[in-house]
């Protein structure tokens, strides 16, 4: 019998199999959610002069002032302001030569061409400095940092059209058992609709693209059914399976997984739900590949995909933490005492107490759709009550 492995050790062995090896030039406009390779330096500086923050009258000395211009965004003043003297400025217009400070609109009193202050500005006031935010040659972007509306906005500001990326993995989902229908209207009651790969497919859509991802399935409980359908995704970086990863008698996903000249990295996880995940890799002509046996049960598959998968492919991609991140919460139930695999409970969180979903069923869906984290409980721990700190992480 496989020995179990400890959580933190099985999501260490499993990133170390798969790292991120290959990256290209993208165009910023395709790089939205990949994660850059190389650091990112700016190509220019931002503001490229001394801008307004605020509509009003670009000032020299000390008023009264006379009002001799204008300066807009896109049409500065072409021209020095001497003592005494303003133009008129709107947001993000350069500032005229010999102005240091902007009169707000709101606090000027106008008689035709003079300008008076109602309240007078510091020196530097309503000015947004040269290079404040970025200077050419500063680097805006860190390698793995992942490229969103935010990053988007700064590349192209700074410069940039195209940026190196890590490429995105390519991933087949696979659904296997004798009792799952694809048709969910055309189920008979010895049958079960094959939800999981949809699922599956969902919770990887904010990473990768969906070109990115294949379903196979419902595979048979069949060896050969299996082989032929991993040799279909030959292609694929990653491939996952849901059901038949245990020990029972129609469970050969190990078995088919071994015959395609893969070796099985580990096997059974100290965890609940999830205690059957199967890893093994392989590398063949296109590279290396890794395959993921997941349970069959819907949220042993759930809990393990956010475990395990997601990790997984955010590593391929180029993020550097690719982890789930825990928060604390207060409990508003009491939890008994557990034994020694790591359980994870499904919760619903307010932001700040955290109670149990209906049914802690590794089958039980309605629960599972009615969750918002997964509250993390350590091997052995004691029982717990009400108004107790837990870890949880949001789903």
């Amino acid at each position: 019998m496989a020995e179990l492995i400890s959580l933190e050790e099985a999501q260490a062995r499993l990133l170390q199999l798969m790292r991120p090896e290959e990256h290209h030039t993208e165009y910023l406009h395709d790089a939205l959610g990949k994660y850059l390779s190389k650091d990112l330096r700016a190509n220019r500086t931002q503001p490229a002069a001394d801008l307004s923050a605020m509509d009003g009258y670009a000032i020299c000395g000390d008023g009264p002032w006379e009002r001799i211009g204008e300066s807009r965004a896109g049409a500065p003043f072409d021209g020095q302001l001497l003592p005494g003297q303003c133009v008129r400025i709107s947001t993000g217009a350069h500032m005229p030569a010999g102005s240091d400070r902007v009169l707000i609109q709101e606090n000027a009193e106008i008689d035709g061409e003079r300008i008076n202050a109602s309240e007078m500005p510091q020196s530097g006031r309503h000015v947004r400095n040269r290079g404040f935010d970025f200077k050419s040659g500063d680097v805006i972007l860190k390698a793995g940092t992942r490229i969103g509306p935010g990053q988007l906005a700064l590349a192209i500001s700074a410069g940039h059209s195209e940026v190196e990326c890590w490429l995105m993995p390519a991933v087949d989902i696979i659904d296997s058992g004798d009792e799952l229908v694809a048709d969910p209207e055309r189920c008979g009651d010895d049958q079960i609709p094959a939800s999981n790969g949809a699922m599956l497919k969902a919770m990887l859509a904010p990473l990768i693209p969906e070109q990115n991802i294949e379903r196979q399935g419902p595979v048979a409980d069949d060896p050969e059914a299996l082989k032929s359908a991993f040799r279909r995704a030959e292609m694929s970086d990653i491939i996952i399976t849901t059901g038949g990863a245990s020990v029972g008698d129609h469970d050969h996903v190990k078995q088919a997984i071994e015959s395609t000249g893969a070796e099985l990295a580990f096997w059974k996880v100290a965890i609940k739900p999830g205690k059957p995940l199967m890893i093994a890799t392989r590398t063949d002509y296109d590279g290396p590949q890794v395959f993921i046996g997941l349970p069959g049960n819907p949220v042993s598959s759930f809990v393990t995909c956010f475990l395990f998968v997601l990790p997984l492919i955010r590593s391929m991609m180029g993020d550097p933490d690719p982890l789930p991140k825990a928060l604390p919460a207060t409990l508003g139930v009491d939890l008994p005492a557990i034994g020694s695999r790591q359980e994870f409970l499904r919760g619903v969180w307010d932001g700040e107490t955290v109670v149990l979903a209906a049914s802690q069923d590794s089958s039980a869906l309605q629960a599972l759709a009615a969750s918002n984290c997964l509250i993390n409980r350590s091997p052995h721990a004691s029982a717990a009550s009400a108004g107790d700190r837990v870890s949880i992480y949001p789903l």
